[in-house]
């Protein structure tokens, strides 16, 4: 099922994304430049490995990963954290840990869009993805 999500995305909308990052304890200046980035998302799979690529003019990140399987990850803003993603009802649900925190990731297709729903205490953010 994951099928659907193969491909390259891009950012086409984006709300409550600074409120977002504040709430994952990201500095001023990063929350800055990640307000202005525009990722490109690639997701590939190579047999039962997914991976995650997504690139800005300002970093590149990519994570590879079995579905349920809890893997470690660098984010974007440098958190060092461990991650668990499963296929839910066709939601591709990633929650990571670090340092006693927790945020869910739900990437799901909506119409011909990618929406992911990012979740740390009380603030979510929506981002929203198209096909490149």
């Amino acid at each position: 099922m994951t099928e659907h999500f193969l491909g390259t995305w891009r950012l086409i909308s984006s709300e409550n994304f600074e409120e977002y990052m504040k709430e994952l304890g990201v500095s001023f200046s990063q929350r800055k430049l990640g307000s202005l980035a525009k990722p490109t998302v690639i997701i590939t799979r190579d047999n039962d490995v997914i991976t995650i690529r997504t690139e800005t003019v300002f970093k590149v990140n990519q994570i590879s990963f079995r579905l349920g399987q809890e893997f470690e990850e660098t984010t974007m803003d440098n958190r060092h954290a461990k991650s668990t993603i499963t296929l839910d009802n066709g939601v591709l649900v990633q929650i990571q840990k670090w340092n006693d925190n927790l945020t869910i990731i739900k990437r799901k297709l909506v119409d011909s869009n990618m929406v992911l729903e990012c979740t740390i205490n009380d603030v979510t953010s929506t981002r929203v993805y198209t096909r490149a």
